[in-house]
């Protein structure tokens, strides 16, 4: 093996065991703290292990964020983030410089939170947790489900977020008065974050200052961009709002699956009669962001199932 990890402590890494052959490209991914600068330190022999030890044969050379891509062979190469700050240009001649060096033997470890450049150049990858080696292997395999990890921590932290009402734009006779305008999870709770697939629900919240015959509640779902995606009110889908005296109160839940793909959102609500003169309308009032496992682009989720069916010379 070109180097061995065996049972390293250094914090934060902990029972470290884990080996790369010569002639292999490795990723290291991890959140902030999951150890991976201190497991490439280690790699270098800049510092040394707690507990275990470190195996490597040859020629080492680190190179960090800021630092000259010095690609010239070596036994075993050590990326921190080192192609994050060049053009597209540079970041092509070093990736063609790390197949050359595999080709030639050499070993090396990339650090990167660039997940589609880990995906298209690595051999496998190494994902560190809490100073822990959580999963290895297959590229494709492992980084699906780190996004997928990754999506659901940014689900459970939208959950703690409050979205206040800062609507663009306000208008309406006042006859009535949105009070509150919520997006809530598959769980029933408030979130600002959707997970892409799940049941989700926006919740608008209005108060009658006058009396009003079968007022019109609707939404609208833009990008961040201003493109409308959805809009719906409780006429089309054919909901009796009945008649709403000075003082009533009304809350309305709007329900769908959530099949968004990832990004930025907005959303408005309204309350206006029949012939859309408004009562109350706040245009873009509140945000919400849309997370997955994968990426798709897009607006709309449509969850395709490639198949193919026949090859032809």
């Amino acid at each position: 093996m070109a180097i061995e990890f065996r049972g390293v402590r250094f914090a934060p890494l902990r029972d470290l065991t884990v080996s790369a052959p010569s002639g292999a490209v490795i990723g290291i991914i991890g959140e902030k703290g999951a150890g991976k600068g201190a497991l490439l330190r280690l790699a270098s022999g800049a510092v040394q292990p707690e507990g275990g030890e470190v195996i490597a044969a040859g020629e080492r050379r680190y190179l960090g964020p800021l630092d000259a891509l010095q690609l010239s062979p070596v036994d075993l190469l050590l990326l921190e983030h080192s192609l994050a700050q060049h053009d597209a240009l540079v970041r092509a001649r070093a990736l063609a410089g790390i197949g050359r060096l595999r080709s030639g033997g050499s070993t090396v470890l990339l650090v990167s939170h660039e997940l589609d450049l880990l995906q298209s150049v690595c051999d496998e990858i190494w994902w560190l947790d809490a100073g822990a080696l959580e999963r290895r292997g297959d590229p494709r395999e492992v980084l699906d489900a780190y996004r997928a990890s990754i999506a659901e921590k940014v689900r459970a932290w939208g959950a703690t977020l409050k979205s206040p009402l800062l609507p663009a734009m306000r208008r309406g006779d006042g006859r009535a008065e949105i009070l509150s305008l919520e997006t809530l999870g598959a769980d029933g709770n408030p979130t600002a974050v959707w997970q892409s697939g799940e049941n989700a629900t926006v919740r608008v919240t209005v108060r009658y200052h006058d009396a009003v015959e079968e007022p019109v509640v609707g939404i609208m779902i833009r990008t961040r961009i201003g493109l409308e995606v959805y809009g719906t009110n409780t006429e089309l889908e054919k909901v009796s709002t009945g008649s709403c005296t000075a003082g009533v109160r009304m809350q309305i839940e709007f329900a769908f699956r959530c099949d968004l793909c990832p990004g930025e959102y907005t959303i408005t609500a309204a309350s206006h009669d029949a012939d859309g003169t408004a009562h109350d309308w706040v245009d873009d009032a509140i945000a919400v962001a849309v997370t997955d496992s994968r990426y798709t682009a897009g607006v709309a989720n449509l969850r395709a199932n490639p198949k193919i069916t026949s090859v032809q010379e």
